[in-house]
């Protein structure tokens, strides 16, 4: 991985399309929720796009802070219609965490407090783990909200401030803030993190921005590509996500406009993305309201 590249003030780019700067790159890494899919619908322009930069270029990788095992992505792409040959690999903050796990269980039994939907519990699918209440837990892990489409952080504050008494560590599984679903942004376990941190909390992050994730990503993209010298860039709609995950990495980055920060850029110019990208001190090389070829 290249060493991290200091933020820059110049104004990003604003492309017609991924094919104006993909002779650059031997290789991406592309965000997956808000820019192959919203959660209810296919984006083909994007997935067309990704299947042309592999055929022509080099591996994708799939990036993504979905907090669940490759094989439930898999069966998301089915029912989405998200073909295979787009992508070379998927790498999640999920695989991460049950790796994470492992680790720390060291063939003993972990008593832990699950804060998410039932169905991100194939995070920890196989280990020797026992979901139990905070009085019995010897750590935190969530995964999300119980009930995204209803709940906000506020209704979690009692919660982590008890925990946070009882000095807890509180493992994220996803650090999105927030995610677009449908027409609506939903608030994932990164929102929760950050209210834990807020109240004195310690906290543990797999997947984007962290380091971590962009090596392991890096090393499927070298053993695809059969060569280690390799021009990455990454694609994603999060500014505080993909785009500084790739500036601390010292990757180019395209920020997809039109996800997650849409309602902040009404009209898409160089002004307009490199104001925003000032405000949260992260910098693109371009920006394109979708993906496409």
């Amino acid at each position: 991985m290249h060493p991290a590249k200091p933020v820059s003030r110049r104004a990003p780019a604003i492309l017609a399309g991924l094919r104006e700067i993909a002779q650059d790159y031997d290789a991406a890494f592309c965000d997956v929720w808000g820019v192959l899919h919203d959660g209810r619908s296919v984006r083909t322009p994007a997935v067309e796009a990704l299947r042309k930069f592999r055929e022509r270029r080099g591996p994708v990788i799939l990036l993504s802070n979905a907090p669940r095992p490759v094989s439930d992505v898999e069966k998301q792409f089915a029912r989405l219609g998200i073909s295979h040959d787009c992508y070379d690999a998927i790498l999640t903050s999920g695989v991460l965490a049950h790796d994470d796990l492992a680790r720390r269980s060291h063939g003993q039994r972990l008593r832990l407090l699950h804060i998410g939907p039932e169905r991100d519990r194939g995070v920890f699918a196989g280990l020797p783990i026992d979901c139990v209440p905070a009085d019995r837990a010897d750590l935190v892990l969530c995964t999300g909200l119980f009930d995204d489409d209803t709940e906000s952080p506020e209704d979690y504050r009692q919660m982590l401030t008890d925990l946070c008494t009882r000095r807890f560590p509180f493992l994220c599984v996803n650090p999105d803030i927030v995610v677009q679903r449908g027409g609506q942004l939903v608030y994932c376990a990164g929102a929760l993190a950050r209210l834990y941190e807020q109240l004195g909390g310690r906290t543990l992050y797999y997947g984007k921005p962290h380091r971590p994730i962009y090596d392991a990503a890096l090393k499927l993209a070298v053993a695809r590509a059969n060569r280690a010298d390799l021009r990455v860039l990454v694609l994603g709609d999060g500014l505080e996500t993909d785009v500084r995950g790739a500036n601390a990495a010292g990757l180019d980055a395209v920020f997809i406009a039109g996800g997650i920060h849409g309602e902040n850029i009404r009209e898409l110019t160089e002004a307009s993305v490199e104001k925003l990208c000032g405000e949260l001190g992260v910098f693109a090389l371009a920006a394109i309201r979708t993906l496409v070829w």
